[in-house]
């Protein structure tokens, strides 16, 4: 396998995770993912970007909808992403994401297979990830996850080799805003994300750790 920092990287976002997560720890989500995807990449080579969420349902949420076809509209013009989309239910009214998960766990698994990459970076919290971070590195793939600490999984931490903690201090530091003046915005609920209610926050940390 080759070095840590020249190995090929593949990016995993759970994009309803990361919303909540950039809410809840900043009161905002307009996240440049051009420049956070090339953040997270760092010199290493990146082999693709893989987002993951649920499509509005256009007569149910016409309003959202809306707006979340304009937001993938931008992120389809992002170089080398691709997106991912589970389904919709309803139970009691609630809206509830269906196999988004599994989708990015699949695919995780089958780009090791194949070889695809060298290292697995994860952007999200959920513990549900575990097994298959630690399928990817009995394959003999690195693991890395970048989460907020307000949903970041211990299980997760434990099994990474590398973490990344992400504080809104860290995006505003690298101008990873579309809108960069520092000032937190609190927007309406985008129509990316899902009924997945936020956790809420410890405190604002940065560190990057290494095992």
């Amino acid at each position: 396998m080759n070095s840590l920092d020249t190995c090929r990287v593949a990016i995993f976002i759970d994009g309803s995770n990361l919303y909540h997560a950039l809410e809840q720890s900043c009161g905002r989500s307009d996240l440049n993912f051009a420049s956070f995807i090339k953040w997270l990449a760092k010199d290493r080579t990146l082999y693709r970007t893989y987002y993951y969420n649920i499509l509005q349902e256009e007569k149910r949420r016409p309003a959202d909808h809306r707006e979340q076809q304009k937001f993938l509209e931008a992120l389809n013009q992002v170089p080398y992403l691709e997106t991912r989309f589970g389904s919709v239910r309803y139970r009691e009214g609630q809206m509830v994401e269906k196999g988004v998960d599994i989708m990015l766990a699949t695919d995780m698994l089958h780009y090791a297979w194949q070889d695809y990459y060298d290292m697995a970076v994860l952007v999200s919290g959920d513990g549900d990830y575990a097994y298959a971070l630690q399928t990817a590195k009995n394959i003999g793939k690195y693991v890395e996850v970048v989460a907020f600490e307000s949903n970041q999984s211990q299980d997760l931490w434990k099994i990474a080799d590398t973490t990344t903690l992400l504080t809104g201090e860290i995006l505003n530091k690298e101008k990873l805003w579309l809108n960069n003046d520092d000032k937190p915005k609190r927007k309406r609920r985008r129509a990316a994300s899902s009924s997945r209610p936020p956790v809420k926050q410890k405190k604002e940390t940065a560190k990057v750790t290494k095992k």
